[in-house]
């Protein structure tokens, strides 16, 4: 027994030292973060520890709708962000979105997608308009959806595709988005619950301001990324 005591800590100080010797080459910006901006050294992350790869949610999650805003101009930007419209997560944060779409649909409900990982490019665009954290992510932070950590969804109608209603539009940089805004119809209080109650049954957070958004738990020991929805071709990771 006390071999396999020596031996779980000499493997715990290698992995912190490999840790550590991975994040030295990662360069910092001028907020002074650590921000993965390379598709190599994103690949060779992956390659050292496959819960970083960035999963596409549309081949992963059987099901899933997407309807991302900011491939689009329809958003509070006014103008399109993403060159398309996708949506991805780290790979322990997609299975838990699997797992909560598979609840879901035994209750004759699905999620719609509206965003997922995000480029640390794209959080300093939304900033610059706005500046105001409780809506939009300070850069000298970052954002979890810049860690593929955080998901923006709403609940549809596993029968008709529709949306059910629910406080607000996407987006809504009001209090009646807040989670304890509550001059609501029954309705939409009641299918906002079953969102967050299923989100957090599965290990997402929500964030008081916004209703549709939900970070995975464990979001902390994934870096910042900057790396465009057209560089995360890394080999496909286990289901």
């Amino acid at each position: 027994m006390k071999g396999k005591r020596v031996f779980l800590s000499i493997l715990f100080a290698v992995s912190v030292l490999a840790s550590g010797v991975l994040g030295q080459n990662i360069p910092v910006n001028e907020y002074g973060l650590r921000v993965v901006d390379s598709p190599e050294l994103y690949q060779e992350l992956v390659q050292k520890d496959s819960t970083r790869q960035l999963v596409d949610l549309e081949g992963f999650i059987p099901g899933i709708h997407l309807d991302i805003k900011y491939a689009t101009d329809d958003n509070f930007m006014g103008k399109q962000l993403y060159p398309a419209a996708k949506a991805y997560l780290r790979l322990p944060a997609a299975r838990a979105l699997k797992a909560v779409q598979a609840e879901l649909q035994s209750l004759g409900l699905e999620l719609k997608v509206y965003d997922g990982y995000r480029p640390y490019r794209v959080t300093v665009a939304m900033w610059e308009p706005y500046k105001d954290p409780r809506y939009v992510a300070d850069p000298a932070s970052g954002s979890r959806h810049n860690r593929g950590c955080a998901v923006d969804v709403t609940l549809i109608s596993l029968k008709t595709g529709e949306e059910l209603p629910m406080p607000t539009g996407y987006d809504d940089f009001s209090e009646q988005a807040h989670h304890d805004y509550t001059d609501l119809p029954a309705e939409v209080l009641k299918n906002r619950y079953i969102l967050k109650t299923v989100m957090e049954r599965h290990g997402f957070a929500p964030i008081s301001s916004e209703w549709w958004h939900y970070d995975y738990s464990g979001w902390q020991k994934y870096h910042l990324m900057d790396i465009p929805f057209s560089e995360l071709s890394v080999k496909e990771g286990t289901r």
